[in-house]
């Protein structure tokens, strides 16, 4: 009997010690009012174990073991109706019977109302096991508690103050539907021609004479598309200006959309699967062609808030998606690990050759380290949400509203600052790990005797889905230098604050973070710099305010591309440095995690060099070619 929580030493750090619970568990039990509900934190977090103890023995003995059967059977689509594989399904009535589909819901909806971090968990051991099922377990429970999110934000849903209790909601139907195991939902957001470029996409949605909403169009890549309740992004109006690459976003708006509707004789299908895609890997996991052929619709919210309530789940899904890579890079490192262990070469099991257990150490640093940046931007975002439904529902329970609002803002930050890095690292690390898994597998890793070549084949999506990693190293590039350009003075003081704690700091962990931080923050100068050039060359010298005061006058399309070029660097270099602080609280917080410190810093601190070094030294040659300064190099041959 395995259990892939009990033998996972870092997920049971942060449940046991390295997350305060308590602001969480206080806003999730209605601070402990709640008739049904725990009586401390305590006791709430003994049932969070409880239940993840729970899943990581199902994920261990009912999943793994028919990874490699689903993958073989992979999904068919007959006769218009998606078919998964016998152990698919059958994992899906035992989950169904556990009732795990309701984690996060509140107990008024017959959920067990845990928090979105402990989903997340399970999500990563759920992941660990098969990643084809964790893809699908994702869109039965978290969706029906979108449903419940939407309905909150746009002021659908009631609360009763006086007996703590959630009163009536939208969808309520639906999530019960949900919960029960009989459906799920799914997202239809991308379109053929209209992948990350949203004001691109041309599904539309159109009033019928009797005033309901009616949506004709395809969506493609739909991740569980054979689900009863797709949300789509659809067109209610065209972009004003046809130049302007944002303006086509005002004109999208969010329904939600059923399969079909009545019952009997009297069914009437409004969503089909055009074909299942043939993937590279994930084959237990249907991803879908769909066609919408005036389907009848529900608006959510207003006209033309459709990209507003993408972004909500957006930023909750790109740190699912890092919790699922960090699942899946625990199983490359598990099963390199237990292969290394067994197989002998030149006199000595590999894990005993250098190189090999080189390989392995880097595995285990990787994971422990980004799961710490992972469980950072999960733990903000939930408070973030929390405080947020706190204030849409009118439940302050004395709390200054102003004051709530700012609880919403800090949290939203510190959860968005990191939330492009994780997604990005963690995605690109379940690839290279993957890789390596199958490296210390030599010749069997490459067949199909052993999982790993399973595992790097269910890896390579990572980094395309739920926003590329290119997309990711976009958005964080843009979001530090926009802030610095904001505020150029606060940058100036926390570069300095860098560099001065690189030498003068006492603990040589200290140091060794804030030199990572002191090269992030020098990279990203020397951006802004070269950014500015062109437009502040009759300044030279002049100060850090004199480039805020031009932040208007860029064009991101044309003066960025110094930054562009270099996004993904730039990426790495911050994502090591918030890391490192990440850890460096831990550290100072307890004392058993500064060994997880200084081997990240062992890793990261040449690699931060190495970025720094690329970033303020080349560049230009590529830049050259693009503004057509000069020819391409000839190819070989």
């Amino acid at each position: 009997m395995g259990n892939f929580y009990k033998d996972n030493a870092d997920i049971r750090y942060y449940l046991e010690r390295g997350i305060d619970w308590q602001p969480i568990v206080e806003l999730a039990e209605y601070r402990f009012r709640a008739k049904d509900g725990f009586e401390n934190a305590d006791e709430a977090v003994g049932f969070y174990r409880e239940l993840l103890e729970l899943v990581g023995s199902f994920a261990a003995d009912e999943v793994a073991p028919h990874g490699a059967a689903i993958d073989r059977f992979g999904v068919k689509l007959v006769d218009g109706q998606v078919q998964m594989a016998p152990e698919m399904d059958a994992i899906f009535e035992k989950v169904k019977a556990l009732d795990l589909h309701g984690m996060c819901l509140p107990r008024e909806l017959g959920g067990y109302n845990c928090p979105m971090l402990v989903f997340q968990f399970a999500n990563e051991i759920f992941s660990r096991a098969d990643a084809s099922v964790v893809a699908h377990f994702g869109f039965h429970g978290g969706m029906a508690l979108a449903m419940l999110m939407f309905a909150m934000r746009e002021g659908s849903a009631t609360f009763d103050s006086e007996n703590w209790r959630l009163e009536s909601t939208r969808f309520s139907d639906e999530i019960e539907e949900i919960r029960r195991g009989d459906a799920w939902g799914c997202m239809d957001i991308t379109e053929p021609d209209a992948g990350s470029d949203m004001a691109k996409l041309r599904c539309r949605a159109v009033k019928d004479e009797a005033g309901d909403w009616r949506i004709t169009g395809q969506k493609v890549f739909i991740t569980a598309g054979h689900g009863k309740y797709h949300f789509v992004i659809a067109r209610t109006a065209d972009a004003k200006d046809e130049n302007d690459a944002f303006a086509g976003l005002a004109g999208l708006s969010m329904f939600m959309v059923p399969t079909y509707e009545g019952e009997g004789a009297d069914t009437k299908t409004l969503v089909t699967v055009g074909r299942v895609e043939e993937k590279l890997g994930q084959h237990g996991s249907a991803t879908c062609l769909m066609h919408f052929e005036d389907a009848k619709a529900q608006l959510i919210g207003e006209e033309g808030q459709g990209f507003a309530y993408m972004l909500m789940l957006m930023n909750g899904a790109r740190i699912g998606v890092g919790f699922e890579s960090l699942g899946l890079s625990e199983a490359a490192l598990r099963a390199a690990e237990e292969y290394a262990a067994e197989r002998r070469s030149m006199g000595k099991t590999i894990d005993q050759h250098e190189m090999i257990a080189d390989y392995l150490d880097e595995m285990r640093t990787d994971i422990a380290a980004v799961r710490a940046l992972v469980v950072y931007a999960g733990y903000h975002e939930e408070l973030a949400n929390r405080h947020d439904m706190r204030v849409r529902m009118g439940v302050l329970d004395g709390d200054d509203e102003t004051s709530v609002r700012r609880l919403v803002k800090t949290h939203r930050w510190k959860a968005r600052n990191v939330t492009p890095l994780l997604k990005y690292i963690a995605a690109e690390n379940a690839v290279k790990h993957a890789r390596l898994c199958v490296q210390i597998h030599g010749g069997v890793g490459y067949t199909r005797e052993y999982e790993a070549e399973r595992l790097l084949r269910d890896a390579v999506v990572m980094p395309i889905y739920e926003g590329t990693s290119q997309i990711q190293a976009l958005m964080a590039m843009k979001d530090s230098l926009m802030r610095i350009m904001k505020q150029p003075q606060a940058f100036a003081t926390r570069y300095a604050q860098a560099k001065w704690r690189s030498l003068s700091a006492r603990d040589p962990l200290d140091r060794g973070v804030a030199r990572i931080n002191a090269l992030a923050c020098s990279a990203q100068q020397h951006l802004i710099t070269k950014t500015a050039l062109d437009k502040v060359r009759s300044a030279h010298g002049s100060s850090w305010s004199r480039l805020a005061a031009l932040k208007q006058e860029w064009n991101p399309k044309v003066d960025f591309a110094w930054a562009m070029l270099h996004a993904e660097r730039l990426t790495r270099l911050l994502t090591d440095a918030a890391i490192a602080d990440v850890l460096w609280d831990q550290a100072q917080r307890h004392e058993e995690r500064r060994p997880l410190l200084e081997a990240f810093l062992d890793r990261a601190e040449p690699r931060a060099k190495y970025e720094h070094d690329v970033i303020t030294s080349r560049g230009a040659r590529i830049l050259e070619q693009l503004r057509g300064a000069a020819k391409p190099a000839a190819k070989a041959g």
